[in-house]
């Protein structure tokens, strides 16, 4: 069996060539329809676009994705050939709501947000990420209205709230949907100069689920004329060619790295992997773990003060700033990140959530 790899998916090498015959790697922009010809199965990351184009009249017979999203799969086509495919849901949901904790931390610490009722977050998309999120808001002691238009046609509407309401009320809005382009929810452009000029509170703005859920040009109007707060955006339009005018506009702005922690990747890399084996009939024998931290031990402050501790996103706004040039090398050769559970918390004053 021969398989292609994503260079940049980590864990992989030792675990995977264990149960292949010929493994190929090869940065993600780099596998092409030679590359994948006599290949039996490919893993990738959103890079690698899986269509006719790359593999008509190969051998490939599964995809796996180590990704949450698979926007850049052709299912229709994939369904035609009878390519299996399988992406991860949920794998790196932690370290997105990671992300946001930590930038939840920045604005109350350098911004005083109140963290209390007082404050209302509006979360956008309560799947797998936007789960964690909302609960993460709670645990916080703030408001939280979840919206969700399919969920809630399916569950019922009492515990979700509309995109008006939180364009209405809500102090800080984070997006956490899929990208679709078409049908009755679709997301693309969802946040437009429509959806901003309807802001009622001048919001703290978030979005780390893809570039093209928000309209460029009307966020940055959006942030001149004063109708967002602060913006903070780690998925971009045009990847990896950014506006440079959003990014000089964004109070952060990092690659595309909101959900790559060391546990993220780890379980990413263990659900293609298991997926592979399932199709395949192989026994799913290896292991896989991300490396410890230097520091175990956290001391702190405050919630805030943890959350920064362990990961402050300060850090890859800055570098992103320095060389947006750099995007894909940013994001490719990111230094993976642990998530709290890796950590032993020990805090001064109230409560570590």
């Amino acid at each position: 069996m021969k398989v292609v790899v994503d260079d940049k998916i980590p864990y992989i090498r030792q675990a995977l060539e264990g149960l292949a015959d010929e493994v190929v790697y090869a940065p993600g922009a780099a596998i092409t329809p030679d590359l994948v010809r006599d290949a039996d199965a490919l893993i990738v990351r959103t890079r690698t676009h899986c269509d006719e184009a790359l593999l008509r009249g190969s051998r490939v017979q599964f995809i796996a994705t180590a990704t949450i999203g698979y926007d850049h799969l052709d299912t229709d086509y994939l369904r035609r050939a009878g390519i299996h495919w399988t992406n991860c849901p949920g794998c790196n949901a932690a370290s997105v709501c990671q992300y946001v904790e930590s930038v939840l931390a920045l604005e109350a610490t350098e911004h005083g947000l109140p963290i209390g009722p007082q404050t209302t977050l509006g979360v956008v998309g309560v799947g797998h990420v936007g789960s964690l999120v909302a609960d993460l808001g709670e645990r916080l002691g703030l408001r939280v209205l979840r919206c969700d238009p399919p969920r809630a046609l399916r569950e019922g509407s009492e515990a979700f709230s509309s995109l008006d309401q939180l364009a209405r009320e809500a102090d800080i809005l984070t997006f956490h949907v899929p990208l679709s382009r078409v049908g009755e929810h679709a997301t693309y452009h969802l946040a437009d100069a429509a959806f901003f000029s309807s802001l009622k509170k001048r919001p703290l703005f978030l979005n780390t689920s893809r570039g093209e859920v928000v309209e460029t040009a009307a966020l940055e109007a959006a942030i001149d004329q004063g109708l967002v707060r602060r913006a903070v955006i780690d998925v971009w339009e045009n990847e990896p060619k950014i506006s440079l005018l959003l990014l000089n506009k964004v109070y952060l702005g990092t690659p595309h790295i909101a959900g790559y922690s060391a546990d993220g990747k780890a379980n990413a890399t263990r659900m293609s992997l298991t997926a592979l084996c399932q199709h395949f009939g192989l026994p799913a024998q290896f292991t896989i773990e991300p490396p410890q931290p230097e520091r175990t031990e956290i001391v702190a402050r405050d919630w805030a003060d943890a959350a920064l501790q362990i990961y402050d996103p300060r850090r890859d706004s800055n570098a992103l700033r320095q060389s947006p040039e750099k995007f894909e090398s940013l994001r490719g050769n990111y230094p993976l990140r642990r998530e709290c559970t890796a950590y032993k918390l020990a805090c001064g004053e109230g409560k570590i959530p």
